[in-house]
């Protein structure tokens, strides 16, 4: 059975593509014109029919017609050692488990923001009291860590005010690093001052983006199939991530406290609906928050508690720069609105 051949071929294919399109469409043609090929001597083969499925499901999603031009196989470079491919890649996290499944990774999103609200991996929605430090995550490859403190004095709100990310070592890819953000500091290097995993040779697979000087950066750690932003807007930073199933699943019943997986303890819960007198009327919090955030859904209602809690305004670009982030890290766009 030549289904390793096949999928090695497909990732080499479309390695450079930046997108589906019509050369994204010809490699899976080709592709499965491949699998067709070996399909007398594959049928009892896992990896065969988890490609053939596989191909089905990318054909649909990116509107490819099975009729087409296919593009000829590319020769195989020579493996540099004797585990071949695997070892050449094995810190980039999507090629490798395409060419051992014969299919894309699946992916998870959570988000921390504004009081701050939290996205779960499993689009629960919650609002947390949660001051002082509480982990975000807590698994085999990643531990992050939020600490929060009052929106505003006598107030029960809080937002985050310090970002402590700890991408852990490696051996094959990367030496353990630590990425540290706190209010008015949101630094595009690591503690050390690098910008990289460092100097083994899959150091490049770790690496730190400036978006917005100062206020926004991207980390893409392609050696685990993740990619982090952090932002600052007003008084409070916000954290997002997009995480490889595999990875976001990676820990032990010990590490059970982790707000992107089970949401905020229920003692630690706040309801959305702020009672009481508010820094600003909610009917204006209302006006402010539907400029920047058009549908009304837990995003919206976030904002609008945020600016009625603290009087400050920035939080609507808080709850706006976590609703771009879930637009570019939600696997299923359909779950990206929440409504409660």
């Amino acid at each position: 059975c030549k289904i390793l051949r096949c999928n090695s071929e497909y990732v080499a294919a479309t390695l450079h593509l930046r997108g589906p399109g019509a050369a994204f469409c010809t490699a899976l043609r080709s592709y499965s014109l491949c699998t067709r090929r070996t399909a007398r001597t594959c049928r009892g083969d896992l990896a065969f029919h988890s490609a053939v499925h596989g191909i089905e499901d990318l054909m649909i999603q990116n509107n490819c017609s099975k009729e087409g031009p296919t593009a000829p196989p590319r020769p195989r470079p020579p493996a540099p050692n004797p585990q071949g491919f695997e070892s050449l890649d094995i810190c980039d996290y999507e090629r490798s488990f395409l060419y051992k499944h014969g299919r894309p990774p699946g992916f998870q999103h959570c988000a921390a923001f504004g009081d701050p609200h939290i996205r779960t991996f499993h689009d629960d929605f919650h609002t947390c009291r949660v001051e002082g430090s509480w982990p975000l995550l807590d698994n085999d490859y990643l531990f992050v860590q939020a600490t929060s403190s009052p929106v505003a004095k006598g107030s029960n709100a809080t937002v985050t005010s310090k970002l402590t990310i700890i991408f852990k070592n490696m051996k094959e890819c990367i030496d353990q690093k630590v990425y540290q953000a706190e209010l008015d500091n949101v630094p595009a290097a690591f503690q050390d001052g690098s910008v990289n995993g460092g100097a083994r040779p899959g150091g490049s697979s770790l690496a730190i983006w400036e978006r917005s000087p100062g206020r926004h950066v991207e980390i893409r750690a392609d050696y685990i199939g993740t990619t982090i932003a952090v932002r600052q807007a007003g008084r409070q930073l916000s954290f997002s991530i997009r995480a490889a199933e595999e990875v976001a699943r990676a820990f032990t019943e010990e590490q059970d406290l982790q707000l992107c997986v089970g949401g905020c303890p229920h003692s630690q819960r706040l309801s959305r609906s702020p009672r009481g007198r508010g820094r600003v009327p909610a009917e204006t919090a209302q006006a402010l928050c539907r400029e920047t955030l058009p549908v009304e859904d837990v995003y919206f209602q976030s904002c609008v508690f945020d600016v009625v809690t603290s009087g400050d305004t920035n939080f609507t670009m808080a709850a706006r720069g976590a609703l771009e982030d879930a637009r570019l890290f939600l696997p299923d766009a359909e779950k990206l609105h929440i409504f409660q």
